[in-house]
C-alpha cells in the first residue's frame, strides 16, 4: 500500500494545512468578487490569493506560480525527515498552465512558460535530484498525479513521491473559461437547480507519499488504486451518459463493498452539463445512495491543485467523522436523486472515492482509504513490444524506418500527409498544430495496425510527453485577449491545454482507456518508460499509442510516436 506522510494547502484561507482546516469548518469562503481586474470586462467571482500572502511566500528568483509550489511542498516536508536528494524520490507537479501569466511579460526568461523547466527549477530549491514529472492533463492533472504516485511506488521505482499540484490565475485562464459561458459571475451552486456556472481558485496543494516499507511514520490513510478513463465523446463536453466517469470508477468498485464508502468526492463545478454527467455516472455504478460532496463553493475550481487539495481536505473532514456539505446547494437540479446536502453529516466510514473529469475528455477516480483491512493486491507489469512507429517533422515522414516522400514542408507538410493518408475527417483543419501532428502519427500508426488493434476500447491507452505543452496555441489566444483586441475564443482556447491531443485521438477512434500528458525539462527515454509502465499497471491497458511529440511553431515540431503492446500471458 502507499500511504500518505504529510500534506499542505494554500489558499486564499492560509499556507497551513490547520489553517484551510479551521476556516472550512468555521463555514467560511475563499470566494470574492472581482470587476475590472486584469482588464477583463466582464464580472467574476474567484478565490484569489491576497497580495500580503503573495508576499509572504515569494522567494527571489522565482515567479509566483514557483514560489506558491515551493511554499507548500516545504510545508508538507517539514513533516518529514527522509533524505530528499535520494534517487530514490521523485517530485511530480500537476499544473494546467503553470507560469502562463508571464506569457507577454519581455523580461521573463526565455525557458519559463515550458512546464517542464519550472519544475526543474523547483525541484533544484527543494534539494531534489531526480527529474520531475508534469502531470498537464487539464482539470484531472491532480488526480493524475497522485494515481501516477501510487503506480510508482508500488512498482518500487521510487520509494518517496513528493505530489504538488498549483494554478495561478490571470487573465488568460478567466477570459478562456468566460469565453465558454462557463462561470458564475457570483458564487457557484454545485448539483443546484439554480447553478449558473463555475467559479475558479488560485492554490497549491501537496501530499507526500511512501511505500509500506519506506519508513516508520504514522500511516494513516493509503492510496489504493485509481483509473483514469476517456470517455472519446468531445473535448469540452462531457459524455451525457458520464461513460468516463462510470469507466473510471467501476474497476475501483471492484476491490470493496460499496456500503463501504462514506461518501464520493465529485467533482462538482456547478456547471450544467458537468453536473448533470456525474450524477448519471454515478447512477449507472450503484452510488446513487452514498453521499456525495463538491468544493467549489469554498475554494473554487483550483485546476491543476484541485484533485490533490480535494483529497487532503476529504481525508481531514473523515478524521473528525465529518462529510462536508456542499455550500451553495439548496435544491437539487439534476436528473438523478444523488445524496448531496448544504450541510455537514456524521460519519464513522474511512474509505472514499475521489472523482475528477476534465476537457479533453478524460476522467479520474482514486479509491482511498484508513481501513486497514482494505488492501490491494499487487499487479504484475507485462514485458511490452513495440510493434510501429511514426515520424513527422517539418521535413518530412518515415514510418518504421523508411522515408516517406512529400512535396511539402513545415507546416504545409501536415495538409499534405492528411490529404494523402487520411482525407476523411474534416475537423482535423479545427485543430491546433500539436493535435494535428498527433492526430496524423496516430493515424497512421493505427492504420498499420488494422489486423492487430485490440478487441476492446479500453484496452488501448494514449499517454504523450513533450517539452514546450501548448506555447504555440498559447501565443495564439493570447493574440486574442490583448487590450484593445479582445475576443477571446473557445475554439482557441481548448488547444491551450496540451492533453487535448490525447482526446482528439480517442474521439477519433472511439478509445475510453486511459489518456494522459506530460511535459518534461527534456526527452528522457528512461522516465518515459517508467510512466508507460505504470500505466500498464492498468490491468485493462494492454497497449498504447504513445511517444514523444511537441509543436513550438509551424517550423518547429517533431512526432515520434509508436505503439507499445503487452505479449500475451504464457
Amino acid at each position: 500500500m502507499i500511504y500518505k506522510l504529510a500534506d499542505n494547502i494554500i489558499s486564499p484561507f492560509g499556507i497551513t494545512t490547520k489553517a484551510n482546516i479551521e476556516a472550512v469548518k468555521a463555514g467560511r469562503s475563499a470566494l470574492a468578487s472581482y470587476k475590472g481586474l486584469w482588464g477583463i470586462p466582464e464580472p467574476f467571482t474567484a478565490a484569489i490569493l491576497p497580495k500580503d500572502l503573495n508576499d509572504l511566500i515569494a522567494r527571489d528568483g522565482y515567479t509566483r506560480f514557483e514560489s506558491l509550489v515551493i511554499e507548500s511542498a516545504c510545508e508538507a516536508l517539514a513533516e518529514t525527515e527522509f533524505e530528499i536528494s535520494s534517487p530514490r524520490v521523485v517530485f511530480i507537479l500537476s499544473t494546467t498552465k503553470a507560469n502562463v501569466e508571464l506569457l507577454d511579460d519581455p523580461t521573463a526568461l526565455p525557458d519559463i512558460l515550458h512546464p517542464g523547466e519550472s519544475a526543474k527549477r523547483i525541484a533544484k530549491h527543494l534539494g531534489i535530484e531526480t527529474e520531475p514529472i508534469v502531470v498537464c492533463n487539464a482539470c484531472v492533472s491532480g488526480l493524475s498525479a497522485l494515481i501516477l504516485a501510487e503506480r510508482l511506488l508500488t512498482q518500487k521505482v521510487y520509494d518517496y513521491a513528493i505530489v504538488t499540484g498549483a494554478d495561478v490565475l490571470s487573465r488568460f485562464v478567466i477570459s478562456g473559461f468566460q469565453s465558454f459561458k462557463s462561470m458564475d459571475a457570483n458564487p457557484c451552486r454545485p448539483y443546484d437547480i439554480e447553478r449558473l456556472g463555475m467559479n475558479l481558485g488560485e492554490a497549491a496543494a501537496t501530499m507526500v507519499l511512501s511505500s509500506d516499507e519506506a519508513e516508520e511514520y504514522k500511516k494513516e490513510w493509503a492510496l489504493v488504486e485509481g483509473t483514469i478513463r476517456n470517455d472519446a465523446h468531445h473535448i469540452s463536453t462531457p459524455s451525457n451518459k458520464g461513460e468516463g466517469a462510470y469507466r473510471a470508477m467501476m474497476p475501483l468498485l471492484q476491490q470493496i463493498n460499496k456500503d463501504e464508502l462514506a461518501l464520493v468526492n465529485a467533482h462538482g463545478t456547478a456547471t450544467m452539463f458537468m453536473d448533470q454527467m456525474e450524477a448519471v455516472a454515478l447512477d449507472r455504478t450503484g452510488l446513487a445512495d452514498i453521499p456525495v460532496n463538491s468544493y467549489k463553493g469554498i475554494f473554487g475550481h483550483t485546476l491543476g491543485a484541485a484533485g490533490i487539495l480535494e483529497t487532503v481536505l476529504t481525508m481531514h473532514a473523515l478524521e473528525d467523522h465529518t462529510i462536508l456539505g456542499t455550500r451553495g446547494f439548496e435544491e437539487l437540479g439534476v436528473s438523478v436523486p444523488i445524496q448531496v446536502s448544504a450541510e455537514a453529516r456524521h460519519t464513522d466510514k474511512r474509505t472514499f472515492l475521489k472523482l475528477i473529469s476534465g476537457f479533453g475528455g478524460s476522467n479520474a477516480a482514486l479509491l482511498v482509504t484508513a481501513d486497514e483491512q482494505i488492501q490491494k493486491q499487487l499487479p504484475k507489469i507485462p514485458q511490452t513490444r513495440q510493434t510501429h512507429r511514426v515520424t513527422i517533422t517539418p521535413e518530412g515522414l518515415t514510418i518504421d524506418g523508411k522515408y516517406q516522400p512529400a512535396t511539402a514542408t513545415g507546416k504545409a507538410l501536415l495538409t499534405e500527409l492528411y490529404r494523402t493518408y487520411v482525407g476523411d475527417y474534416p475537423k482535423f483543419y479545427k485543430m491546433d498544430g500539436l493535435s494535428k501532428l498527433g492526430f496524423l502519427a496516430s493515424e497512421l500508426l493505427m492504420k498499420y495496425e488494422q489486423d492487430e488493434l485490440p478487441t476492446e476500447d479500453e484496452q488501448r491507452a494514449v499517454i504523450l510527453f513533450n517539452h514546450s505543452a501548448s506555447i504555440d496555441t498559447d501565443q495564439h489566444y493570447l493574440a486574442s485577449i490583448l487590450p484593445g483586441d479582445y475576443y477571446p475564443s473557445p475554439s482557441l482556447f481548448v488547444y491551450t491545454l496540451p492533453n487535448i491531443v490525447t482526446g482528439e485521438i480517442a474521439i477519433r477512434h472511439h478509445l475510453h482507456g486511459e489518456t494522459s500528458f506530460y511535459s518534461l525539462a527534456s526527452r528522457n527515454e528512461q522516465l518515459m518508460t517508467q510512466i508507460q509502465q505504470a500505466a500498464l499497471s492498468d490491468q485493462a491497458t494492454t497497449s498504447m499509442i504513445t511517444g514523444w511529440i511537441d509543436y513550438e511553431d509551424e517550423a518547429h515540431f517533431c512526432a515520434d510516436m509508436y505503439i507499445l503492446k503487452t505479449n500475451p500471458t504464457p
